[in-house]
């Protein structure tokens, strides 16, 4: 995207999470590291099942009341739900404060702007009461802005910035391999490591228990990751449950369909080198692999 453009996601939740235990509770549920929270840095977690699979996903940014996650909206919800039921006496208050927030997105070089006049260098800064920070799943994702409507507003006419459509920032996290859109299509189906998760740098292996960590940590240390999440290009649509296929070979089933597709990969059976560029069969329909 370019330097002076904005655009604003309006298919975000906000959660926040506070209380004397909130630290401790999250610690225990997510899958990345709450330490690493702080006003200078922003982490991507996660929360698995109890055998290690892909249920929820977001952003942890610390507040002054606690901790706020950045979630897709059609999760909201039932993250809350999932976390009330974990808080047992946990001195912890789960509040859905979306309405109180926008999330937008601006280019790493708008951001490295910002910072030097700032005389700022951390991966989050605070600009205007309103943390932005690079998206630290992929250079391609830019750098989010998480603040109230108003404030928002103010600050993209102190920038000069312009709001632009948000289909080039789908387009773009497609062909960096970041799913963005209908992500409940991956809830229960796949491994968080299949879904990319130490890639993202959503996984920390060092921090100890949380919810699915036990068969995470077993597939990581014995080496037993078979499978991969990749986007696809197509000019036809792919349903969900497609088979992949390459050189009469099932490689895959297609997992979230159309416009911006991936699938599950038996990376077992597969050389990535060697089907670069080259077509796949979905049911009856020619695409190909995003490497």
């Amino acid at each position: 995207m370019k330097k002076d453009q904005i655009i604003i996601l309006k298919d975000r939740g906000i959660i926040l999470v506070s209380g004397r235990d909130s630290k401790e509770f999250l610690q225990n549920i997510v899958t990345n590291d709450i330490n690493k929270v702080k006003e200078t840095n922003t982490i991507f977690s996660g929360i698995f099942t109890p055998q290690g699979k892909y249920l929820y996903e977001f952003f942890i940014l610390k507040s002054d009341d606690g901790y706020l996650l950045d979630c897709p909206d059609e999760f909201t919800e039932e993250i809350i739900t999932f976390l009330n039921k974990y808080k047992l006496n946990s001195e912890v208050l789960i509040q859905n404060t979306s309405d109180k927030f926008v999330v937008g997105i601006i280019s790493n070089e708008k951001f490295e702007e910002i910072k030097k006049n700032e005389n700022k260098s951390t991966q989050t800064i605070i600009y205007r009461l309103s943390p932005i920070f690079q998206d630290p799943r992929s250079n391609e994702l830019g750098t989010r802005v998480i603040s109230n409507l108003e404030k928002l507003y103010l600050t993209i006419k102190k920038l000069s910035l312009n709001i632009q459509e948000n289909n080039d920032y789908f387009t773009n996290a497609h062909e960096a391999g970041v799913p963005i859109k209908k992500l409940k299509n991956l809830q229960n189906n796949l491994f968080g490591l299949e879904a990319n998760f130490e890639e993202f740098k959503a996984i920390d292996f060092k921090k100890g228990c949380y919810i699915g960590q036990e068969n995470t940590a077993r597939m990581k240390l014995k080496n037993k990751l078979r499978k991969k999440l990749f986007a696809l290009n197509s000019n036809s649509s792919l349903e969900i449950g497609s088979e992949i296929n390459f050189e009469n070979n099932l490689i895959g089933k297609i997992l979230i369909s159309n416009p911006y597709p991936f699938g599950l990969l038996d990376i077992t059976k597969i050389n990535l080198t060697q089907i670069k560029n080259k077509e796949v069969l979905v049911g009856k329909h020619k695409a190909k692999i995003i490497l």
